[in-house]
């Protein structure tokens, strides 16, 4: 399941102590799709980056769950990564070399050797299910969507809790965005997994539960979705 998110007086700061965001408070349920929206550079990538801790936070708490990312060490931060996040990075981060399926057990090279055969069999799975071949030929030769594709098996290849997406339909055609996001979507609500998405794509947020607008650094609305869940 999700781990419920609770934020407080967080803020994240620039160069020269400059504020690049201010949240007094921000919760989301376990379980819940949650789209993140807003003009470009109005902060939305540095809230997914601070809900993952890859951001520098001046003051404040982010805690999934019992774990307050906000006051652990680096190192820890990354072991929270792995053990409890799966993140979609707009620009893909694929080892070019690789295969599908060695792109997308990643995971299992960070890992007790105890959990990498599942890892394997997740990511397996997840490119079968979202249509991408898992054979030997590296990934250098695959288009933009199959590229996206690889990107979200290998987020979800260690059945993480929370999955954090930026700008998962940036580079797709329509078509391909539209199967992307109800993947994404329905293997999150299927797992009860929580997923927070940062996109400027109108189709993404209809399909979330609720809609964050952020502005000049701060959260501006936060509204939930016409037609979402009941119990979201």
């Amino acid at each position: 399941m999700g781990r419920e998110l609770t934020v407080s007086k967080l803020r994240v700061s620039g160069d020269h102590r400059r504020t690049l965001l201010s949240v007094d408070q921000l919760a989301i349920a376990p379980g819940q799709a949650v789209g993140i929206r807003g003009p470009s550079g109005a902060g939305k990538s540095t809230l997914l980056f601070a809900l993952a801790g890859l951001a520098a936070i001046a003051e404040g708490s982010v805690h999934w769950g019992d774990t307050d990312i906000a006051a652990l060490r680096e190192e820890q931060r990354a072991a929270f990564r792995r053990r409890a996040i799966g993140m979609i990075f707009q620009d893909f981060l694929l080892f070019e070399e690789l295969s599908a399926a060695e792109n997308a057990s990643l995971a299992g090279s960070f890992s007790a050797r105890s959990r990498r055969g599942d890892i394997a069999r997740r990511a397996a799975a997840t490119l079968e299910r979202l249509g991408v071949e898992a054979e030997v030929r590296s990934v250098a030769s695959f288009s933009g969507g199959e590229r996206q594709r690889v990107a979200v098996a290998r987020a979800l290849a260690s059945d993480p809790a929370i999955i954090l997406a930026d700008e998962p339909t940036a580079s797709l055609d329509r078509a391909a965005a539209d199967r992307l996001i109800d993947d994404l979507v329905a293997l999150a609500r299927e797992g009860g997994k929580t997923l927070i998405a940062v996109s400027h794509d109108p189709a993404v947020h209809v399909r979330m539960d609720r809609l964050i607008d952020v502005a000049d650094g701060r959260l501006v609305a936060d509204e939930p979705v016409a037609g979402a869940r009941a119990d979201a």
